[in-house]
């Protein structure tokens, strides 16, 4: 896996009041925005999820709290890309949370954290590319596809 990070993904009590704050009180503009989850683009290639915690302890298979939950997020071509890269950090000790697997949101993915507990989601999200500019382009995938 190369060295590189596509997207953070913070865990949040109240996802309304969050949107409110990056959104209204930032001003920053969502790439995408659904009920259950909130995009901005925070870098070139880089995205900012912010993701109800709740939904995150149950999506990672983990416990998550308040204040410090987030995941590291880097975004591979295939789901076969999504096995080797978990295979090789488990190789290095990674702890797996989750096996690769087909996700909710209609790619592939798995998580696993580092030695220091820090989680990473490896997925691949066939809605999510990055155009010549650094802009990400994001788009919903039908999980029934």
């Amino acid at each position: 896996m190369d060295q590189q990070l596509s997207m953070v993904t913070l865990g949040v009590e109240d996802l309304a009041t969050s949107r409110r704050f990056y959104s209204e009180g930032l001003g920053w503009t969502p790439l995408l925005d659904l009920d259950e989850v909130v995009f901005y683009q925070v870098g070139r290639g880089v995205a900012l999820a912010l993701f109800p915690l709740a939904d995150l302890a149950a999506d990672t298979g983990a416990p998550a709290t308040p204040g410090t939950p987030f995941t590291l997020a880097r975004n591979l071509g295939s789901p076969a890309e999504v096995d080797t890269a978990v295979a090789r950090a488990r190789e290095a000790g990674a702890n797996v949370l989750k096996e690769p697997q087909r996700a909710a949101f209609g790619g592939y993915h798995a998580y696993f954290t580092d030695p220091d507990g820090h989680r990473w989601e490896i997925c691949h999200n066939p809605g999510w590319s990055v155009s010549e500019d650094g802009t990400v382009r994001l788009t919903a995938v039908d999980p029934e596809k």
